[in-house]
């Protein structure tokens, strides 16, 4: 009899990044919280918050794209309950991400089969389950209000602002500089 089968591709309900960072924050502070404590007793296993999730994180969205396009775009795998548009935190326009709230969990496992990966705007977007929308998570966590991963870009990326944001202050410092004749 053969062996156990072996998965060749990865599982659609996996936790997303984001989620899997914020339990390690989680687990961090309490273990250095309970470091002093000497008995400590075996914790159950935590149940997956996935198991039944029914919104989705969309990443690597154009700041140009729209809410209708996402709309039209995601309910070709079920009704859509709600669209969550993420914003930079300081000028309220969209910064390349949003959540998709479906009615049921398959129409979200639907959606990550056929829609992640595809492209939109001209960008391959990026689809993870998520635990659920919580109000304050629409915003942007970068130091200028925008996403992490675009103040410290180097490249040049039209669909989402240009420059990174602290390679675009350099550049813009040294122009000045440049200007004055130093």
């Amino acid at each position: 009899m053969p062996g156990p089968m072996r998965n060749t591709i990865e599982r659609l309900d996996r936790p997303s990044a984001y989620y899997l960072g914020k339990n390690k924050r989680r687990k961090f502070n309490r273990d250095r919280d309970d470091r002093d404590d000497r008995e400590r007793t075996p914790e159950e296993p935590a149940e997956d918050p996935l198991k039944d999730a029914t919104t989705l994180y969309v990443g690597n969205l154009s700041f140009y794209t729209t809410e209708e396009q996402i709309h039209e775009l995601f309910a070709k795998c079920g009704e859509i309950k709600r669209l969550v548009m993420g914003l930079d935190r300081f000028n309220k326009t969209p910064c390349g991400f949003c959540f998709v709230e479906y009615y049921n969990h398959q129409d979200a496992l639907d959606c990550m089969k056929y829609i992640g990966g595809t492209k939109l705007d001209e960008r391959i977007i990026r689809t993870d389950l998520d635990p659920g929308f919580q109000e304050g998570r629409q915003y942007g966590r970068g130091k200028s209000g925008g996403q992490v991963r675009d103040e410290y870009r180097d490249e040049y990326d039209p669909g989402r602002g240009g420059y990174g944001r602290a390679i675009a202050e350099e550049r813009l410092k040294e122009e000045e500089e440049y200007g004055r004749g130093r």
